[in-house]
């Protein structure tokens, strides 16, 4: 079985959309997407900066329709070839696309009510994420209690985000725990955690008047990596995702239960696959960055 992963916030760069926007029809699949986000996504994929594109508001909706783009590119003809799709945090709204849970302009449109909805909340308190490297789980876990901290992405291969009040992650990083390093990162708040519960309320309104459709592939979900077959409680856990943790970890044992025997990453690829590299030794990969990288992912699907 063959799995497209879909990548969360964090993985865009500057320009990264713009070899996409050279296949025909892209560039108008993309206007219509920026007319869903209410955002000018080719401008923000191709010659914002980085500054402006990691901003919450503008970073989700556009690492969605770049998946999207990617995964339009990816299924001419292939769609029948894969057998499953998941995404990490906001690559869940590409996911449930993927899968017929959402259209593509529902999935953008939704994503970008969260976004802005992220963005009001974390401004609302001072809050930051690390990420934490090599750590004994329970002992970190148990450190974070003491601090008033919350474990916010579990990636697997030895590697855990945390979240919480700015002071209390300078003291983490002061004083981690045994054989650790803690990597400050470059977000506006504690995604989620308890902080998010705003952006819960903002985006089940949001998520109120769509009528999801059933998986038409197999899809798991960040919650606890179990199999999806509900459109409705895809949507569900969708909205509940935001303050709750993501178990990528989970996801990825789910991959090797199910004898998952090859990842494609969409754009903007290269962080799942990193993880899938250390924590699925030797199931092959394909990171999705440019155009230039769908002969691999298709042929991958061919020899499935």
């Amino acid at each position: 079985m063959i799995v497209v992963v879909c990548p969360g916030q964090g993985s865009q760069t500057p320009g990264f959309l713009a070899p996409w926007l050279e296949i025909p029809g892209l560039s108008e699949r993309l206007a219509k997407y920026s007319e869903a986000a209410g955002l000018d996504l080719e401008q923000h994929g191709t010659v914002s900066d980085a500054e402006t594109i990691r901003d919450t508001a503008v970073a989700q909706p556009l690492i969605v329709a770049a998946g999207l783009l990617t995964l339009s590119a990816l299924i001419d003809g292939h769609l029948d070839l894969i057998g499953g799709v998941a995404g990490h945090s906001v690559g869940e709204f590409t996911a449930a696309a993927a899968a017929g849970v959402l259209t593509d302009t529902d999935a953008v449109s939704l994503v970008a009510a969260r976004g802005r909805a992220m963005a009001e909340a974390a401004a609302l308190t001072p809050t930051g994420m690390s990420a934490v490297i090599g750590a004994d789980e329970d002992e970190l876990l148990s450190r974070l209690a003491e601090l008033g901290l919350e474990p916010a992405n579990f990636n697997g291969a030895g590697q855990i985000v945390v979240a919480g009040a700015l002071d209390a992650l300078e003291k983490l990083a002061a004083n981690p725990p045994a054989s650790s390093r803690v990597i400050p990162l470059q977000v506006a708040g504690a995604f989620h955690t308890r902080y998010m519960a705003s952006a819960v309320e903002a985006l089940a309104a949001a998520a109120a008047g769509i009528e999801p459709g059933e998986p038409d592939l197999t899809l798991w979900t960040n919650k606890d990596g179990h199999r999806v077959s509900s459109g409705s409680e895809f949507l569900d856990l969708l909205v509940g995702q935001v303050a709750s943790p993501v178990r990528w970890d989970k996801c990825m044992e789910s991959f090797s239960r199910n004898e998952v025997t090859g990842i494609i990453e969409l754009a903007p690829a290269g962080a799942l696959v990193g993880l899938a590299k250390r924590a699925l030794k030797g199931t092959p990969t394909v990171a999705v960055k440019t155009p230039d990288d769908l002969e691999a992912a298709i042929e991958m699907l061919e020899n499935a």
